[in-house]
């Protein structure tokens, strides 16, 4: 599947991606959060790209926005993935507006656009069950909690999470908010020490006895169970990370084609190859698939999650074997860092981590597909 070229935000992002891409090896060795790619991208209205320009922001579609992180993820990928947080809440938000739904999402994008806002969140940690605990005070609510997996968040300005609140007559529920990175009550744990991806500022975030009004609470739902709520994040944003994956898998491709170029008449180097694009058209066209239905006018429900977790598996599943593959192509030569492959073995890998994982999704499905709850 080709690479979109005509859109004038993917022309950015392979402008941005090629500065970003040389200080790739620098964030990777130090440890370091790409600050400077955030200040670029805010600076060029990258993260008021998907607002709607009746809006006051650039009007990009979904499939834009799509693009845009394949084409970084194949630059740098830390400054994809954390943007493809940002990106998928921007992108709940936009649909949300277009189908009118409460509380009304315009307030927050008209802000987006006008101060480049980034968000931030914890929601692929935290997920169905929630963590943090939420008590009942006068006027709302006191939050206290620690946040993992919290991606771009040294350069964010909102974070959308959530905490359980104990009701006395529901049982266990899950709160949804935004609060202002700013808020002395929230702390960024400097403790990003990881396998790759590590640029990605994806620190732990410290909240203590944070108050959240009542009216701050944009979504109720029961702890440990499976919500409208996701029907309509599943599809969005998963389509979005996965590009970022696609993207590394394709600059994986890249340099091993490079490279094996120069023991071509090689039976052995002929089929890695041949194994190589087999894999990277199949993560491919699978994420077209994800890309075709959340970009669409999609009708929520569990049987489109279902479908787009079992793409989101499939991807993620090609798009490792694809760098596999890369670094079996090009032989003992990938294992130096200096060619790149390494980085991308070790960044591709962060694709299993993204809820549903694998062997979750197995089970999701197998219980979707048996007629039971897909959550036991």
């Amino acid at each position: 599947m080709p690479q979109a070229t005509t859109s004038k935000w993917v022309a950015l992002a392979r402008e941005l991606g090629t500065d970003f891409a040389s200080r790739t090896a620098q964030h990777d060795a130090s440890d370091t959060f790409v600050a400077e790619n955030y200040a670029a991208m805010r600076q060029r209205k990258l993260f008021s790209a998907n607002v709607p320009s009746e809006l006051g922001g650039g009007g990009a579609s979904y499939q834009e926005i799509c693009a845009v992180l394949r084409e970084l993820g194949r630059h740098d990928a830390s400054t994809a993935l954390a943007f493809s947080m940002h990106s998928h809440l921007l992108a709940t938000l936009v649909w949300r507006h277009r189908h009118n739904m409460t509380p009304p999402a315009e307030p927050v994008l008209r802000r987006i656009a006008a101060e480049e806002l980034v968000l931030a969140t914890s929601g692929g940690s935290d997920w169905i069950e929630g963590s943090g605990t939420a008590v009942k005070v006068d006027g709302g609510y006191k939050v206290s909690a620690r946040k993992i997996f919290s991606s771009g968040s040294p350069s964010a300005d909102l974070f959308l999470t959530m905490a359980v609140y104990d009701d006395p007559k529901d049982g266990p529920t899950v709160l949804h908010f935004a609060t202002s990175m700013k808020n002395k009550e929230m702390a960024i744990q400097d403790d990003w020490r990881v396998m790759g991806m590590r640029g990605t500022g994806s620190n732990s975030i410290v909240i203590e006895n944070l108050f959240i009004p009542e009216g701050g609470v944009t979504l109720r739902r029961p702890k440990g169970k499976w919500h409208r709520f996701f029907d309509v994040i599943t599809p969005i944003a998963l389509g979005l990370i996965m590009s970022v994956y696609v993207g590394i898998a394709e600059s994986a491709r890249e340099t091993a084609v490079a490279q094996a170029a120069k023991k071509k008449d090689d039976p052995i180097t002929q089929s890695a190859v041949g194994e190589m694009d087999t894999e990277l058209a199949t993560a491919q066209g699978l994420l077209q698939a994800m890309i075709d239905i959340a970009g669409s006018d999609f009708e929520p429900s569990l049987a489109t999650s279902n479908r787009i977790l079992c793409y989101r598996t499939a991807v993620a599943r090609a798009a490792t074997r694809t760098v596999d593959k890369a670094i079996e192509a090009v032989g003992g030569s990938a294992y130096f860092r200096g060619m790149g492959l390494e980085r991308c073995f070790r960044d591709v890998q962060g694709a299993r981590f993204h809820p549903l994982q694998e062997r979750k999704q197995h089970a999701f499905s197998g219980r979707y597909a048996l007629g039971l709850d897909p959550i036991s």
